[in-house]
C-alpha cells in the first residue's frame, strides 16, 4: 500500500514550561477556561490540549443521589462528578449565547432542522425526548423506549434492533406539537469523547458491517489509497479514514461519524441533562428515575460479544496516527471538545513513547 499523503496544516504550537515539559493547568483553571468567552481562541492556540477535563466518575462507587422535596441533589461525595455536569453547562450557556449561535430548532437551516428533528426521540407516556447519538448507546436506550411503550416485552430480548419501526420521531410531528415538546417535556442526550467515538465507528463499520464496507470503505480505498490492487472496502486503515472525514462537510456525514453538535444542536435545544458514556449505566439509571420509569427497567448491560475502545485501543491508533491529520481534523470536532468537556487528543511524542 502506498503511502498516504495528509495536506499541510498550520498547527499552533502548545504552550510549554521551562522544563520543556507540557503546562498541566489544575482543574480549577480548566474550569475558568471553558466558562470564559474566549475558549475557542484558546483551543486554537492549543492551550487547551493537555488539560485534564475535571473527572468524569465521582471517587466511590456510584452516584448516591438524595431526595431534596422535587429537586434531586447530589451527595458530598459526588462534587467532582458535580463539577463536570456545571463545566458543561457554563460552557453550553456561554459559547451558545453568542449572536451568531441558533438559539431555537427555527432558526437553523432546514437541513439542520430535518437532522436534528429526526434524531430526537420522544415518549408522550412519560413527557421526554431522547437525542439519540449513534456509538453512545442509542440502541439500548431505544430499546427501554420500546419496553416504555409496551412494543418489547423487557430490554433483554435478543431481537435485532429496529432503528424505525415502534419509535416516535419528533421530525414526524407538526410544527405546533414540535414546540409544545420542547418547551414542556423533559429533555436529554448522551455524549462521548469524539475521538473514541470516531474509532467506536471505524472499527464497527468497517470491520464487521458489510453494507458500509461496500458503500463506503471501496470509495475509501480508491480515493486515498496509491494501489492498483481492488479492495473490497474491508481493509481501510483508521488513516484513510480520517482523510475521508476531512474531506466531509459535517452536515452531510454519516450519522455515525457526524459530530454530535450536527445531531443534536445542544444550542437550539436546551437540554436538561447531558449524560456521559463514561458514567453510562449510573446516568441511564438516573434518567429513569428522573422520569419515573417502571422500577424494574434498569439500563441493559453490555452484551458480551461487544468490544469496548479501551483507553490502551486509542493510545494505540492514535499514536500510529500521523499528528498532522489528527490536529487538522480537530477543528470539526472541536465543538464536541469544548461544548461537552473533553481534552484534545494527546499524540505528543512523550505520550506514545508510553
Amino acid at each position: 500500500m502506498g503511502a498516504i499523503s495528509v495536506r499541510r496544516a498550520v498547527v499552533p504550537t502548545r504552550m510549554r514550561g521551562s522544563s520543556g515539559t507540557m503546562l498541566l493547568p489544575s482543574m480549577l483553571m480548566f474550569g475558568v477556561i471553558v466558562a470564559s468567552s474566549g475558549l475557542l481562541l484558546m483551543i486554537e492556540r492549543g492551550i487547551l490540549a493537555e488539560v485534564k477535563p475535571p473527572p468524569l466518575h465521582p471517587p466511590h462507587g456510584d452516584l448516591a443521589w438524595r431526595s431534596s422535596g422535587d429537586t434531586r441533589v447530589a451527595a458530598p461525595e459526588d462534587m467532582d462528578y458535580q463539577v463536570l455536569q456545571d463545566v458543561r453547562n457554563r460552557t453550553i450557556r456561554t459559547m451558545c449565547g453568542q449572536k451568531n449561535m441558533p438559539h431555537s430548532i427555527w432558526e437553523l437551516s432546514a437541513g439542520q432542522r430535518r437532522t436534528v428533528l429526526k434524531h430526537i426521540l420522544v415518549s408522550d407516556k412519560y413527557r421526554f425526548l431522547y437525542c439519540y447519538v449513534p456509538k453512545v448507546a442509542c440502541s439500548n436506550w431505544k430499546r427501554i423506549l420500546k419496553v416504555l411503550d409496551g412494543a418489547l416485552e423487557n430490554v433483554n430480548v435478543k431481537l435485532k434492533m429496529d432503528h424505525k419501526n415502534d419509535l416516535v420521531f419528533l421530525g414526524n410531528m407538526k410544527p405546533d406539537e414540535i414546540s409544545y415538546r420542547l418547551t414542556h417535556y423533559y429533555k436529554f442526550i448522551f455524549v462521548r469523547d469524539p475521538m473514541e467515538r470516531l474509532l467506536s465507528a471505524y472499527r464497527n463499520k468497517f470491520g464487521e458491517i458489510k453494507e458500509y464496507q461496500l458503500k463506503y470503505g471501496v470509495e475509501i480505498v480508491k480515493r486515498y489509497r496509491k494501489s492498483s490492487r481492488k479492495s473490497t472496502g474491508d481493509d481501510v486503515t483508521f488513516s484513510e479514514f480520517l482523510l475521508y472525514l476531512l474531506d466531509e462537510e459535517a452536515e452531510r456525514m454519516n450519522e455515525h461519524w457526524m459530530p454530535i453538535y450536527n445531531l443534536c444542536q445542544p444550542c437550539a435545544v436546551r437540554y436538561d441533562f447531558i449524560g456521559s458514556y463514561e458514567k453510562l449505566n449510573v446516568d441511564a439509571n438516573y434518567i429513569l428515575e428522573h422520569v419515573q420509569a417502571p422500577s424494574f427497567i434498569r439500563f441493559p448491560e453490555r452484551q458480551s460479544w461487544y468490544k469496548p475502545v479501551t483507553r490502551e485501543t486509542l493510545h494505540y491508533y492514535l499514536c500510529n496516527t500521523q499528528r498532522g491529520l489528527i490536529k487538522e481534523l480537530l477543528p470539526k470536532y472541536i465543538l464536541d471538545f469544548s461544548l461537552f468537556a473533553y481534552p484534545l487528543p494527546n499524540v505528543t511524542s512523550e505520550f506514545c513513547r508510553q
